[in-house]
């Protein structure tokens, strides 16, 4: 089985990613830490963000064991990541990757931009994730006081907006909800009530 779960950023996506694998016994993939990975790489490697062959160049070398990298998880490494996402050879230079992990057995939950409309679109169950941008941005912020980092609200909210619009104006494989999605909107949800539906609109969904 295949769980594809999109969303825009600190839509609580990988959060309800993981809970629903772990809940599942599935593994689970939040391709995002590919396009970040790559962006460290091409940095790593002297180069800027906006040259497309060394972005390609590090798609292609990409070591799936330097995944856990901790400073991946950083707002930085998301905004890097959405601008070399934005090249066409480097989505193709991942997709093959994301497709072999989502075909492995006894299933797998991948959590993204595009897993239903494009890197599996034959997926068992779609969820897109969202909520409104302040709520997504006051999550953002919340997690940055919690590490003692002083950043104002508005310019979390700014980021926000502007990998919105990034993500949804590429013209490679743009976020945008499938056909065949169910959206589930976390603007007035806890992770608990968030994942509740989710299991939810799964079994709805596999019992049909």
């Amino acid at each position: 089985m295949i769980i594809a779960i999109d969303g825009p950023a600190a839509s609580g996506k990988g959060t309800l990613a993981k809970r629903l694998a772990a809940h599942l016994g599935f593994h689970c993939l939040d391709t995002g830490l590919l396009y970040r990975a790559v962006a460290r790489d091409v940095a790593r490697n002297g180069f800027r963000l906006e040259d497309a062959w060394a972005a390609v160049v590090a798609a292609r070398g990409l070591d799936p064991c330097e995944l856990e990298d901790a400073d991946l998880r950083g707002t930085a490494a998301g905004d890097a990541a959405s601008i070399v996402a934005r090249i066409p050879e480097v989505r193709a230079a991942l997709l093959e990757y994301q497709r072999n992990f989502a075909r492995r057995p006894p299933g797998a939950v991948l959590d993204g931009r595009d897993i239903g409309t494009v890197v599996c679109p034959d997926a068992n169950v779609k969820i897109f994730v969202t909520a409104t941008p302040e709520i997504r941005a006051s999550r953002r912020f919340a997690e940055f006081e919690a590490r003692g980092d002083a950043v104002a609200y508005e310019t979390v909210l700014a980021d926000i907006l502007a990998r919105d619009a990034r993500d949804t104006g590429r013209t490679s494989a743009p976020m945008m909800l499938a056909a065949d999605a169910e959206l589930l909107d976390t603007s007035n949800l806890s992770i608990e009530a968030a994942f509740d539906a989710a299991v939810g609109l799964i079994k709805r969904k596999i019992s049909h």
